[in-house]
């Protein structure tokens, strides 16, 4: 699928969805900075409504699906923040959603599906196994699969985090955005590009889920191995439109162990009093590890994209860390 989305897109997404999203903090991290000799910052996303920059996408799509598609109801897959920002913006347009999770989504992220009036349907050992059943149901049933990230909509309303960051602090030098299907990816580095051609746009990924890495560094889509992963959020593989797009707007891809995704949540927690997903720390985790030296000295902007870890989990890491 080719992609055409344009950042005049992200400023109509960032007018449509004012006032029903949260304006989410952008805060200096003055602890990490000292760190690792560069000026960080945070973008929280965590503080989203259901806690996850993915409502962005979600509504925005919604708002672009005639009322026909509507009546007809929305089917999507998703690890987890995709399902419940497409259960919430399903909820505030009274439309019928199913929602299908691999079997290694995270009980927090299953009780906001639900909780948000989903209809919840556990299938599927990983996200491809839940795709392929979710599209199944899409054309069993004439329900619109919203997908997570290969979507014009979908992008575009990602971006608009980014774009509110830039309207705070328009003057940073890099981007460090973690990467899942590459939605968030691309809308950030459509917006950096927009205001600075030379800001740096760097994917991050963990060697549990590499494929933005080496499909990049190939030009092409190249097969991977998978395995369990901290970072459940960014698991699963990419798509030949979303691959077009970043080589065309992202610098380069970063890859980080799960040890410091790991260490990266435990740091949060302790330092900033955040309970972040792993998912939204392996910019952190990267930075942290000395992944990218060439950001030493410079304004780096990371996304902190998801607050959706389980408490036993987070308890699990922090007691880990500390022996």
């Amino acid at each position: 699928m080719q992609l055409n989305v344009t950042f005049q897109d992200v400023l109509k997404a960032k007018r449509r969805l004012k006032g029903r999203i949260n304006e989410t903090p952008l805060i200096h991290s003055t602890i990490l900075s000292g760190e690792v000799d560069s000026e960080v910052w945070f973008k929280l996303e965590s503080l989203q409504k259901t806690g996850s920059f993915k409502v962005r996408g979600a509504l925005n799509k919604l708002d672009s699906l005639t009322e026909d598609q509507l009546q007809k109801g929305v089917i999507t897959a998703s690890a987890g923040n995709h399902a419940q920002g497409l259960a919430y913006a399903s909820s505030l347009k009274d439309v019928s959603a199913k929602i299908v999770v691999p079997e290694t989504t995270p009980e927090t992220k299953k009780q906001g599906i639900v909780r948000n009036g989903a209809e919840l349907i556990v299938y599927g050992a990983n996200y491809d196994e839940a795709e392929e059943y979710a599209y199944q149901l899409a054309e069993e049933t004439g329900r619109v699969f919203v997908n997570a990230f290969e979507d014009d909509d979908i992008i575009a309303g990602q971006g608009t985090s980014a774009l509110e960051a830039f309207l705070e602090e328009p003057d940073f030098d890099a981007v460090v955005v973690p990467a899942g299907g590459g939605g968030l990816l691309c809308g950030v580095a459509l917006v950096a590009k927009a205001i600075n051609p030379d800001i740096k746009v760097i994917g991050v990924q963990t060697h549990a889920s590499p494929p933005w890495y080496y499909s990049f560094k190939a030009g092409e889509l190249v097969p991977v191995e998978y395995k369990d992963s901290l970072a459940e959020g960014l698991h699963g593989g990419i798509t030949q439109g979303n691959l077009d797009l970043a080589m065309q707007i992202v610098d380069d891809f970063v890859l980080v162990e799960e040890e410091s995704v790991a260490q990266a949540m435990h740091w949060m927690a302790k330092e900033h009093h955040y309970m972040i997903e792993g998912s939204g720390m392996v910019g952190v985790a990267a930075l942290r590890g000395g992944l990218i030296p060439e950001l030493k000295g410079k304004k780096v902007l990371t996304l902190i994209t998801g607050s959706n870890v389980d408490i036993t989990k987070l308890t699990e890491i922090a007691s880990a860390c500390e022996a």
